[in-house]
C-alpha cells in the first residue's frame, strides 16, 4: 500500500513538473513573440506567401507538387508576380518590333522549346542576363512585362528593399532564397528595375552590407549560370547604364536600347492612345507626329490624355456640372464633342515640360 501510494506521488510530481515545463516553454515562446518588432509584419508575409502559392499553383496546375519554401523564400514568394495579374500584351507595344522579336529569339524560345536548342553547349539555355537601356518612358518595362505575360514563365519583380535587412547575414540568407525560389519554379524571370540603383559601381565608400548583398548576389548568378540546363533569365532596365558595375556589365551579354519613337514609331504610338476616342474630321496625325519629336511614349500618352479632356471638361461646363435630369447618361459618349488638333495646341505648352533630353540619354555601352 505504502508503494501504490508513493508511485501515485510519483507520477503525479512527474506530471506536475512536465505540465509546467510544457507552460513554461508556450509561455516563454509568447513572451519572445511578443517582444519581436517584426512579429505582425513576417505574420503578412507568410500569409501573403500562402495566398500566392495558392494562386500559383492552381494556375500552373501543381497541386500535387508541394512547394517546400522556407521563411526566406516565403518573403521572395511575395514578389511573384502570376500571369493573370499581367495585362500588357506585345501587342501593345507600338514601334519595337526588333527587340520584340530578338526577346523571343532570346528569350522565349529557350525557355519554352529547348529542344530547339541541343545541337550545340553554346545553344543551350536561355541568355543569363539581359539589359534594357535608354530614356526614361520609352516602354522598358512595358516590355518586360508583356514578355512575362508571352513566356508564361513565373516572373519575380525583384524590389531591392526585399533584399535588404536590418540583422547582419540575413540579406544574404535573401539573396540565396531569391536564386533557390527561382531554381523551384523554374522557368523564371527575375526583374530588376532601376537596376544601376543595386548594382551600381562598387565605392570605397560604400556600406559594407550593400557591398556583401552585390557579392552574394554574382555568386549565386555565376552559380547558376554555369549549369547548363538551367532557366533563369535576369532582366534589368535601366536609363544610366554607364553607372552599373562593369562585372554586372559583363553578366549581361544581350543589350538592348530602347530609344525614343521616331516618326514611325510616334505615329503608332498615338493612333494606339486614340483609337477609341472620337476625332474630327480632317484630323491631322501627321501634324502631331511632327510637333512631338523627342518625346518618349509616356511624355505623348501625358499629351493624349491632357488632350482628350478638354471636350469633357466643357461638356462638364455646358451641362451644369452634370446635372443627370437632362443628360442620356446611357449615351453620354456620343454627346462629347469630337477631339481637335486645337485640344493638343493648347497641351504642348504644359506638356513639353515633360519632353525628354534625347542627347543626354541617347548613351551607348563600350
Amino acid at each position: 500500500m505504502r508503494d501504490f501510494s508513493f508511485f501515485k506521488r510519483y507520477f503525479l510530481s512527474a506530471g506536475i513538473l512536465l505540465a509546467s515545463n510544457v507552460a513554461f516553454y508556450y509561455f516563454f515562446k509568447w513572451i519572445i513573440k511578443s517582444m519581436d518588432p517584426f512579429g505582425d509584419h513576417k505574420a503578412r508575409i507568410r500569409e501573403k506567401s500562402n495566398k500566392i502559392i495558392h494562386r500559383f499553383q492552381k494556375e500552373y496546375g501543381l497541386f500535387d507538387k508541394k512547394l517546400d519554401l522556407n521563411e526566406y523564400e516565403r518573403v521572395i514568394m511575395t514578389e511573384v508576380v502570376l500571369n493573370k495579374d499581367i495585362n500588357i500584351t506585345f501587342d501593345m507595344i507600338c514601334g519595337l518590333e526588333d527587340v520584340i522579336s530578338a526577346f523571343k529569339e532570346t528569350i522565349i524560345l529557350p525557355l519554352h522549346y529547348p529542344e530547339l536548342f541541343v545541337s550545340s553547349k553554346i545553344l543551350q539555355g536561355p541568355s543569363k542576363g539581359v539589359l534594357l537601356y535608354g530614356p526614361p518612358g520609352c516602354g522598358k518595362t512595358l516590355i518586360v512585362k508583356a514578355l512575362a505575360y508571352h513566356s508564361n514563365a513565373t516572373f519575380i519583380n525583384l524590389h531591392i528593399s526585399t533584399l535588404t535587412d536590418k540583422w547582419f547575414g540575413e540579406s544574404n540568407k535573401l539573396v540565396a532564397a531569391l536564386f533557390s525560389l527561382a531554381k523551384k519554379l523554374e522557368p523564371t524571370i527575375i526583374f530588376i528595375d532601376e537596376v544601376d540603383s543595386f548594382l551600381g559601381k562598387r565605392q570605397k565608400m560604400e556600406h559594407e552590407v550593400m557591398s556583401m548583398i552585390k557579392a552574394e548576389f554574382m555568386s549565386m548568378w555565376d552559380g547558376f549560370s554555369t549549369e547548363e540546363n538551367s532557366r533563369i533569365v535576369i532582366i534589368g532596365a535601366t536609363n544610366r547604364p554607364n553607372d552599373i558595375d562593369e562585372a554586372i556589365l559583363r553578366r549581361m551579354p544581350k543589350r538592348f536600347y530602347i530609344p525614343l519613337p521616331d516618326v514611325f514609331q510616334r505615329e503608332k504610338v498615338l493612333k494606339f492612345f486614340l483609337s477609341d476616342v472620337k476625332l474630327e474630321n480632317g484630323f491631322s496625325f501627321d501634324f502631331l507626329v511632327s510637333k512631338t519629336d523627342g518625346f518618349s511614349v509616356s511624355d505623348i500618352k501625358e499629351l493624349c490624355r491632357e488632350s482628350v479632356m478638354f471636350p469633357v471638361r466643357e461638356f462638364i461646363a455646358l451641362n451644369n456640372n452634370l446635372n443627370k435630369k437632362n443628360i442620356d447618361m446611357k449615351d453620354i459618349k456620343n454627346q462629347i464633342r469630337p477631339l481637335e488638333i486645337n485640344d493638343f495646341m493648347l497641351c504642348f505648352d504644359s506638356c513639353t515640360r515633360f519632353k525628354s533630353n534625347s542627347s543626354f540619354y541617347d548613351i551607348g555601352l563600350d
